[in-house]
């Protein structure tokens, strides 16, 4: 029976961005990935529907695997936290253990509020030479740019205030999950090496790897293969500490 892989998406919360990753995954992986409900207030309430979600898929006894992109790196460090007997081991890619300061995210909300949704198209269009790797093929982005759609201001919202009282920092020495941490050299959002280097330190079987060429939305690059990143950590390491 094939091990399973929970995919957690980032904050556009649709689940959908996972679709180069997931065929490869799938030669080693069950895989389920997760949409986030835009009507959640809390990461209490992600986590629950996270939990429900594995349980629905893996029955009430077996650990997973849990990949977080993201917010979704934050959703999973949270469920880890909440309910280590389910979590056989962690990868979280360009995330964090507390996201920036609450004056960003205030404002961030606040920007996000008042700029037409319309127009969110376009900025997103303009972003992506930030956004991602430097081999994205220009038709991989259109792709990634129709999915997006499907994402709502009322989601990203919710998800932006969520993280004004997410920090983790304190917590992350109590997981007792194998767990590892990408970080892209190229990510322009958020400190992704700074980050994955805090919490690889902090968690007792953690360990870290750098994606040389990287963006933060990197999981769409023709040269970015998330299955042979995980079985190799998990070969090398038997999912723990190097």
């Amino acid at each position: 029976m094939s091990e399973r892989l929970i995919l957690v998406p980032g904050i556009d919360g649709t689940g959908k961005l996972f679709y180069r990753q997931i065929p490869a995954l799938e030669r080693r992986f069950a895989v389920s990935a997760i949409a986030l409900r835009d009507d959640a207030r809390t990461m209490a309430e992600l986590v629950a529907d996270l939990d429900r979600h594995i349980t629905a898929v893996a029955g009430s006894g077996e650990r997973v695997t849990v990949f977080g992109e993201s917010f979704g790196g934050a959703l999973a460090l949270s469920y880890a936290l909440a309910h280590p007997e389910r979590v056989a081991r962690l990868v979280i890619l360009n995330s964090f253990a507390r996201y920036g300061s609450a004056a960003q995210l205030w404002l961030g909300c606040q920007l996000l509020r008042i700029t037409p949704w319309a127009v969110m198209g376009v900025v997103r269009r303009l972003n992506a030479p930030r956004m991602h790797s430097l081999n994205t093929e220009p038709a991989e982005i259109q792709r990634f740019l129709s999915l997006i759609r499907a994402a709502t201001r009322h989601g990203y919202l919710a998800r932006m205030q969520m993280l004004r009282s997410y920090d983790v920092r304190a917590q992350l020495p109590s997981i007792a999950a194998p767990a590892l941490f990408l970080a892209a050299d190229r990510d322009t959002l958020i400190p992704s090496i700074e980050q994955a280097t805090l919490m690889s330190t902090l968690t007792p079987a953690g360990s870290m790897r750098i994606l040389e060429g990287h963006g933060h939305s990197c999981l769409i690059a023709p040269d970015m293969n998330l299955a042979e990143i995980i079985t190799t950590w998990i070969g090398d390491t038997g999912g723990a500490r190097a």
